[in-house]
């Protein structure tokens, strides 16, 4: 039977998308996850929901344990974990509001472990990435956009930056030719490590701003992001609640 992981970014982390919810404490190997997992259902499938930043939103994208929050997940039994983040867009097409199923990311995080196998002394692992978002979960995540009437874009690259920063125009430009058509703070790590330990993820995105590269607008800040993250929050959940009633 499905367990569904979630793992909500900034403003999608709300316990109160669960009927019957509980929070578990979880230790890892790793430390302690960023927040205790809340078990619940989601029309009578198991959920576990975790607070990628914190439930104060207290961590950076640097402080957040990936590592443990990915393990507590599995430890608690997850067989699928789809993420929300909020991302800023590379791409005219891609406008405010709009949702991205991404299929593809670039990991230019500088200051985090992106991986559980640290150590050799016990064998090898080299981790094959080549498609790091599981295509069962993508389509699910994409029909239902589509199905809500949201405008929806089925896949992507996002490059992953460390953050807190925004980036220079010069490196917004450099992202783009790259090929990167979105770019966030957090999932690259997070896709990686699910990955590693065999667990389905998929993630949709929220297009909240045109980061610096648009000449015409003035640059990303953090009052623009939640202005149109509060406006269209709504959208990534009902996504959320409707895809988790197809996961077997």
């Amino acid at each position: 039977m499905a367990v569904i992981g979630v793992i909500g970014g900034s403003g999608l982390d709300d316990p109160g998308i669960l009927q019957q919810a509980q929070d578990i404490e979880v230790k890892t190997p790793f430390g302690e996850p960023t927040s205790p997992l809340t078990k619940g259902e989601i029309n009578g499938k198991e959920v576990l929901l975790l607070a990628r930043h914190g439930r104060n939103h207290q961590f950076s994208p640097t402080e957040v344990n990936y590592r443990a929050n990915i393990w507590a997940l599995k430890d608690q039994g997850a067989t699928h974990i789809l993420a929300t983040t909020a991302c800023g867009s590379l791409r005219e097409k891609i406008g405010r509001g709009d949702l991205v199923i991404i299929d593809q990311f670039i990991d230019f995080t500088k200051h985090r472990i992106a991986t559980f196998h640290e150590s050799f002394a016990d064998g090898a692992v080299h981790t094959p990435m080549a498609e790091p978002f599981d295509k069962a979960l993508r389509d699910a995540l994409f029909s239902t956009s589509k199905n809500l009437g949201y405008a929806v874009h089925n896949g992507g690259t996002v490059v992953t930056i460390e953050g807190p920063r925004f980036s220079t125009k010069a490196e917004s430009h450099m992202f783009r030719a790259w090929g990167a058509d979105v770019i966030n703070m957090s999932v690259a790590p997070e896709a990686a490590l699910a990955n590693e330990a065999e667990v389905p993820y998929a993630a949709v995105a929220m297009s909240t701003d045109y980061d610096c590269w648009k000449e015409d607008e003035e640059p990303v800040s953090w009052e623009e992001i939640l202005k149109v993250f509060k406006q269209n929050a709504d959208n990534v959940k009902n996504v959320l609640l409707d895809t988790i009633k197809k996961i077997d």
